[in-house]
């Protein structure tokens, strides 16, 4: 799996590009929840329950249909929809990426087995073609070794820069396009006035 602390950024990337021009805390809480959420499936090894089986590591919950579940399921409650000024659909498709990020993460390292996206209908396990990110240990105490150095310089590198990257230029794009937007309106107001004091 990658690191819990990169599944966050993942998800503050998305929430970042998504509220602009900024997102409430409690939105990129969300996001942050969503995108942990799928390896609550851990537990399953206290009960026995195998890597490999649809209800494994990397299972259902890292799931398409896990992630579209678990958004209807928020925006069903939708206590807080008003105060995050997000329509129904924008919260639904905001909860599903950020929680289907965390598979796609997974699905980039060069561990572990493989990301069961399509489960229940297919159990079939799924990685990239390019798997650049070194896996992250499953025990906690690892992450403050030199294996966890180098899961999180990996990390950094292959998905941390690109997420940074990607939300600042889709921050700049719509900053950039609001000013146009002002500017043309502004530009209508001024030649509106002008127009009236000619007649």
């Amino acid at each position: 799996m990658a690191s819990p602390v990169t599944h966050a950024v993942v998800a503050i990337s998305l929430a970042t590009a998504w509220k602009y021009p900024r997102p409430a805390w409690s939105f990129l809480v969300l996001g942050v929840i969503s995108a942990e959420i799928p390896d609550l499936d851990v537990i399953g090894f206290l009960f026995g329950v195998p890597y490999g089986h649809p209800f494994g590591h990397r299972g259902f919950t890292h799931s398409l249909l896990f992630a579209g579940c678990l958004a209807g399921a928020v925006v069903g409650l939708g206590s807080s929809m008003d105060e995050w000024g997000t329509r129904r659909g924008s919260l639904w498709s905001f909860i599903f990426f950020a929680t289907i990020s965390h598979g796609l993460c997974d699905a980039l390292t060069d561990g572990g087995l493989g990301v069961a996206f399509f489960v229940p209908f297919d159990s079939s396990r799924y990685f990239f073609p390019f798997r650049p990110v070194v896996v992250s240990p499953l025990d906690w105490r690892d992450a403050f070794s030199a294996v966890g150095v180098k899961v999180l310089r990996s990390e950094v590198i292959w998905i941390w820069i690109p997420c940074i990257i990607l939300a600042g230029s889709w921050v700049w794009l719509q900053r950039r396009l609001r000013r146009q937007g002002r500017v043309k309106n502004f530009k209508r107001m001024v030649s509106e006035e002008n127009g009236s004091e000619t007649e």
